[in-house]
């Protein structure tokens, strides 16, 4: 009886398992954290920082960042602690604790180190923090630290699996073979030696409505009452009877949390009734569960045999996978008279909604189901193989046109307008059963989203744009079809809010705007998403909400009147976590208030809004690092964090890590910062927790830093001041210097200035100088010019005078002769004549006239005279009169007369001339006396 019990109990809750609703899980691989596989024991700081005694070290995780400290002798850590702000940690042969330096660094101090000879093979799996005291348990022994005192003593205890529990005020402790013992006043005391703590292991103990509650590693639960041991029965003792315990902790609320070998994780109420079970099959990368740990913020750490998993059993979400719950991908959920429905690409399930069994198919209903309506108190079913009305648990096929897609109420309740693959059908109810009364006829497109309003039908096409179709009154056939081609696009969505008609697509939120007949994009409802984050314009109206898809947040809008600025509330559920199908996103409003049901590619979520409200949280700075100029992913060096420090012109590329000690899987922190002395403002909200500043320049800057969780911005504002000193080219010694180099540099220009423009100056003086010279030289050479123009002119005129005497001379001496050839002509008596003849002779023969010529020759050409008489000395006087005749160019026949004799005579005198010269036969006399 006591095994088919057992077997039922199995059977049950694996039943339940596969279709339970459990909260979000947040997975860490060993590559996320960068440790080994296993992880023995987990703690937590009052600054909310996780540590995780992991096979290679000290894992430490804030949020943002993974830190693994190794341990000093390489050691496996076993277990871990936080007490105040020093982390103990216990391993092979050493215990100690680390404690933050100030550059955020966990430092290492030994605690056994005095006991090294006595520890021999000792190894430290778990710690325990009472009071003033710290308890370090081995397998052999119990070391006690006195925090005030800061001594350790030792307490005999061999056990092969250590454990200590401090419940109501008592220290207890579990020695195989022996029994459970507690500590009092330092030592050790058997309390309870019950064979099941002699034949098994203790795992834990708690207190349970002032029972103690027993949990051994095989045999289930046990309470102790009244110094009585009996079994605890609970709905979970099939499962614990299959597996192996490993862990267990006692929540706040009381509840209790079990980590088995190899059936993942268990949490049961105070009742012990199995709340759910998750393991590899349902959310758990590993059934072996090792450790345990609840958090501040209710969250359920498990340290695995491979990895880490956090429960986030406080979030306002709950997840049913469909896969493992042989249900599908989900496409319209709907709850109805007190009845589950969930349409998949699987076909129509269905549970009693407070039942936790499995969903079952309705029968009929195998394959592609797209919509469940609840119009007035009936519930349709829009399959790919037609309509279905559901009655109960079963469903009535109606029609049999594949592929329904929606359906939508008219006033005439006893009308349905339904949008099929291949256009519009109305369904009516007559003698209370309904049918499809006929197609619209003159549509033929894909009516996947359609609305019936103001006695038009608007049909939403991805690809052709919004129809807008005016039908006869009776429904029958199309008589007008309007098509916008201007907003279309793929996974576009139309709906009805508040006798409005919306559109979304990628561009934005549009209005149908009756009087212009055309869609005009609504401002205020674009806000609901970027168009970096659009996903799908499907959009859900349910109640006073109106509901939008994107990929960080689903976007909810509840207002008054759409005219109006709407309320847009933001929930941050990203699609990476509800993983919907995108264009058939669906959310679906249950029975209470405030819950919904958010359908997904691999099940569904329930929501809470009432479970979205933000508690408080708080942004530090984890580390600050110099970053290499050269290599950017490279740190030099680690600043402290105790601000403000003094940094180096070199120091001018700095990382600053920051965190919010946040560990919920859907409401990731964002973060803000800026940098006061360079950025006043803040920057934009970014997932990232690291922010670089290179080349600062030198100065005094103060690092401020913020987060947001859903819509909160935490509580403080972190803040880290610094100042990058100036270089020494830019210290003040160095501006008095160059002060002083300027103004020696300017009294230096000064005088160069001086100096150049007396240089300058002297050079216009000189140039002047010059041109002043040269203008003289010019006016005395112009001055030389006129009067050699004017010793020309009367050069000239002396010249013309000479001729013109020489002329005279040589006229009047032929005159002269001719006068007294003539008498000699006419006169035979030369005697009577004789005085005449003596007068013109004397007129022929005297020097007035040559003495006349000389004086005017000389007037003309005086130097040659000179130079005549330098270059032939012995040259009589009518030799000189003979070579001036000859420089006139006057020839032998003009010559003649003027010396009264004969041409021939003035040959022969040119003759002698020449011998008195010494002339070569080839040299002309005449050129000879011209060139002279």
């Amino acid at each position: 009886m006591r095994l088919l019990t057992v077997l039922i109990c199995v059977i049950t809750i694996n039943t339940v398992a596969v279709s339970q609703e459990i909260p979000p899980i947040n997975y860490f691989t060993p590559i996320d954290y960068n440790g080994e596989n296993q992880n023995w024991s987990i703690s937590q700081s009052n600054d909310r920082l996780i540590y995780i005694a992991n096979n290679e070290g000290l894992l430490e995780f804030n949020g943002a960042d993974w830190s693994l400290y190794k341990t000093p002798n390489q050691t496996t850590i076993r277990s871990v602690e936080v007490v105040g702000d020093r982390i103990y940690t216990g391993c092979y042969r050493e215990f100690g604790y680390w404690q933050k330096n100030e550059f955020g660094i966990l430092d290492y101090k030994s605690l056994s180190q005095d006991f090294s000879q006595q520890l021999e093979d000792e190894e430290f799996w778990n710690i325990l923090h009472v009071e003033d005291f710290v308890l370090f348990q081995s397998k052999k022994r119990i070391y006690t630290y006195d925090l005030k005192e800061q001594s350790l003593t030792t307490i005999e205890a061999n056990s092969s699996f250590p454990r200590m529990w401090y419940v109501d005020g008592q220290i207890y402790f579990h020695i195989t073979n022996k029994g459970l013992f507690k500590l009092n006043q330092g030592k050790k005391t058997k309390v309870y030696d019950f064979t099941p703590f002699i034949d098994d292991e203790v795992i834990s103990l708690f207190e349970l409505q002032d029972d103690l509650i027993v949990l051994s590693r095989h045999q289930g639960f046990f309470k102790i009452s009244d110094d009585t041991l009996k079994p605890w029965n609970t709905n979970v003792d099939g499962i614990l009877s299959q597996a192996t315990v490993y862990s267990a902790i006692q929540l706040a609320n009381k509840q209790i949390a079990i980590g088995t070998v190899s059936a993942g994780y268990l949490l049961i109420n105070e009742e012990g009734n199995l709340i759910y079970q998750i393991n590899e099959k349902n959310g758990l990368q590993n059934n072996t569960v090792l450790s345990l740990h609840e958090d501040f913020d209710g969250n359920i750490w498990l340290g695995q045999d491979y990895g880490l998993s956090c429960i986030n059993t406080k979030a306002p979400f709950k997840i049913f996978n469909g896969i493992q719950g042989n249900v599908g991908s989900v496409y319209t959920a709907s709850e109805f008279d007190g009845r589950l429905f969930l349409g998949t690409n699987q076909g129509l399930y269905v549970r009693e909604k407070e039942n936790d069994a499995g969903f079952q198919l309705i029968e009929g209903t195998q394959g592609q189901v797209w919509s469940l309506e609840n119009i007035n108190g009936e519930l349709f079913c829009g399959h790919h193989t037609g309509t279905f009305i559901i009655e109960d648990v079963n469903a009535r096929r109606i029609s049999s046109i594949p592929g329904t897609w929606t359906f939508k109420s008219m006033k005439n309740q006893t009308r349905i307008l339904q949008g099929n693959y291949d256009g519009l059908y109305v369904l009516e109810k007559k003698e209370d059963v309904w049918r499809v009364r006929n197609k619209v006829k003159g549509f033929d497109n894909s009516a996947r989203f359609i609305e019936y309003w103001d006695n038009q039908i608007f049909v939403n096409h991805e690809y052709k744009g919004v129809f807008r179709i005016e039908t006869d009154t009776d429904l029958t056939k199309a008589l007008q079809i309007n098509v916008d081609t201007t907003i279309r696009g793929h996974n576009s969505g139309l709906a009805k809010y508040k006798n409005e008609i919306i559109y979304t697509y990628k561009e934005g939120v549009f209005k149908y705007d009756s009087r212009l007949k055309e869609f005009k994009k609504d401002t205020s409802l674009s806000k609901v998403f970027i168009e970096e984050e659009y996903v799908s314009g499907k959009m859900i109206s349910n109640g006073d909400r109106l509901w939008f898809f994107a990929k960080s947040h689903l976007a909810s809008v509840n207002s008054g009147n759409l005219s109006n600025n709407p309320i847009i509330e933001k929930i941050p559920l990203s699609e990476e976590l509800h993983n919907n199908i995108a264009g058939y996103e669906n959310i679906t409003n249950l029975n209470k208030k405030g819950h919904y049901i958010l359908s997904s590619g691999s099940g569904y979520l329930t929501m809470k809004l009432d479970g979205q409200k933000q508690k408080p949280h708080l942004i530090q700075i984890g580390k600050i690092e110099e970053i290499s100029e050269t290599d950017p992913d490279e740190i030099k060096n680690r600043l402290s964090l105790e601000g403000p420090v003094q940094l180096s012109k070199n120091q001018n590329n700095i990382n600053f890590s920051v965190f919010t000690a946040q560990y919920n899987k859907h409401d990731k922190p964002l973060y803000q910062y800026r940098l006061l002395g360079l950025y006043p403002n803040w920057s934009e909200l970014s997932d990232q927790s690291s922010i670089s500043f290179k080349n600062l320049p030198y100065g005094e800057f103060e690092f401020e830093t913020r987060s947001m969780v859903g819509k909160t911005f935490s509580e403080n504002i972190a803040s880290y001041s610094f100042t990058i000193r100036k270089p020494w080219f830019a210290s003040t010694v160095a501006q008095i210097a160059y002060v002083i180099c300027g103004i020696l540099g300017f009294l230096l220009l000064h005088s160069s200035y001086r100096r150049y423009y007396r240089r300058k100056q002297e050079k216009l003086i000189s140039k002047t100088q010059r041109e002043m010279q040269l203008e003289k030289a010019k006016n005395e050479r112009e001055l030389i010019r006129l009067k050699n123009e004017q010793l020309n002119q009367r050069y000239k005129m002396k010249s013309n005078e000479l001729a013109a005497s020489t002329m005279s001379l040589i006229r009047k001496n032929n005159v002269l002769t001719e006068v007294k050839n003539l008498l000699k002509e006419k006169f035979d008596d030369e005697g009577e004549l004789e005085g005449v003849y003596d007068i013109i002779d004397n007129s022929l023969n005297r020097n007035d006239d040559w003495e006349l010529f000389q004086e005017a020759f000389n007037n003309a050409d005086r130097k040659f005279l000179k130079k005549l008489k330098n270059a032939h000395p012995k040259l009589t006087p009518n030799d000189i009169r003979l070579c001036a005749y000859l420089r006139l160019n006057l020839s032998s026949k003009e010559i003649a007369p003027l010396f009264n004799i004969s041409p021939r005579s003035v040959e022969i005198k040119r003759y002698r001339l020449r011998k008195k010269m010494n002339l070569s036969h080839d040299e002309n006399l005449t050129d000879y006396i011209l060139d002279l």
